[in-house]
């Protein structure tokens, strides 16, 4: 076997990606607001799947994206997530990002309550007195309270709604599909902390132009 790699700068890896994605996206043909997010999970991932996972409510882009031109802070369910997240593109809108999972007075509040502490940091950012786009890649349980909160009055700027697994998953998603607040959601099984991330970046990105 002679696999001879493709000699290629550090700074054009990601643009070569891209080509390539689209290249084997071939004639399909993407609405062009989501496209930047799809292709974005897609060179996350190396998963074509997003192209048919990825659900947007009706405007979904644009109200994310107007969100975030007014600072909104972004809210994830996972210290990974949130660290994926690009920083420099983030404070140059002058947006915030929380991840309250490891607090101790979330940590408490879980363990008082019997419930996650994805269910009461999810709690606790529903306290937070401005825009917020919840970006969830990891518990289902976190999705779900969004959905109760959501019930009773709250309203996001934008839930993207990406957990990965088996229990509650899919179900947790639907629930979220089944709302009329702007959501972006990986349908089925498939999603991660790092989709997550992806799909912010995505909105970061096309509004800063940064990579």
């Amino acid at each position: 076997m002679n696999i001879q790699p493709e000699h290629i700068s550090p700074h054009e890896i990601e643009q070569r990606s891209f080509e390539i994605i689209t290249q084997e996206l071939g004639n399909i043909r993407l609405d062009p607001e989501q496209e930047p997010i799809i292709k974005r999970c897609i060179h996350t991932s190396a998963d074509f799947d997003y192209v048919k996972n990825l659900v947007f409510s009706p405007n979904a882009v644009p109200l994310a994206k107007a969100a975030l031109k007014k600072g909104a802070c972004i809210v994830t369910d996972t210290q990974m997530g949130k660290a994926g997240i690009n920083k420099a593109a983030l404070a140059q809108l002058g947006c915030d990002i929380f991840c309250f999972m490891s607090d101790e007075d979330v940590a408490n509040t879980a363990k008082e309550q019997g419930t996650t502490r994805a269910v009461a940091s999810m709690d606790k950012a529903a306290k937070l007195d401005r825009p917020t786009i919840f970006a969830i890649g990891n518990a289902p349980t976190a999705l779900i309270r969004l959905y109760e909160l959501i019930q009773q009055g709250l309203r996001p700027a934008c839930v993207i709604g990406v957990p990965v697994g088996f229990v509650n998953v899919v179900e947790s998603k639907e629930l979220i599909l089944s709302t009329q607040i702007p959501y972006i959601v990986a349908r089925g099984r498939k999603g991660g902390s790092n989709i997550a991330a992806a799909v912010c970046n995505a909105l970061l990105y096309s509004i800063t132009g940064r990579k």
